[in-house]
């Protein structure tokens, strides 16, 4: 799948020094419940359980690459692990792709994906009550906010939109 700038395809273990590097840094771990970072080894659980997901549900996130470059810069898309309050569309970019606009066009690919090919009724996104930049997100993807909540322990907001929105 692509988007204007973007290529969104299925992670997979070639893309594990990128999603390190960017899980390493504390900015991009902080928001993730990874203080200071996620070590490598937490990286590639985090990875192969993105890639379980898929095999799983039938679907997950995808990375993030710059269409022009080639260049993993993230990834995002529909994700529901067992216990989540329903399906969600998450991103999450390295620190070098913020302020692009790069989350927002993926995760506006990620909600029609969910609507159109998953036959979604409603999208969420959980955001930490403090990522003022995720909100922005969700908010231009069409996000309401919902609710607060805890999630697996920790505090979240919860964005949303049903397919009529």
């Amino acid at each position: 799948m692509s988007t204007p700038r973007l290529v969104l395809r299925p992670l997979t273990g070639d893309d594990f020094d990128d999603y390190a590097a960017m899980m390493a840094d504390p900015e991009v771990g902080h928001f993730l419940g990874a203080e200071g970072g996620m070590s490598r080894a937490d990286a590639w659980r985090n990875l192969a359980m993105i890639i379980g997901h898929r095999e799983v549900r039938g679907y997950s996130m995808w990375a993030v690459l710059e269409k022009g470059t080639g260049r993993f810069v993230g990834r995002a898309g529909p994700w529901r692990p067992e216990g989540w309050p329903g399906l969600e569309v998450g991103w999450c970019l390295a620190r070098k792709a913020w302020g692009k606009g790069y989350a927002t066009e993926a995760a506006r690919a990620a909600v029609a994906y969910c609507f159109d090919e998953l036959g979604a009724d409603e999208v969420l996104s959980l955001i930490a009550p403090e990522n003022a930049r995720s909100v922005r997100v969700a908010e231009r993807i069409g996000h309401e906010f919902l609710r607060d909540a805890e999630v697996m322990g920790r505090p979240c907001r919860i964005y949303g939109q049903s397919r009529q929105a």
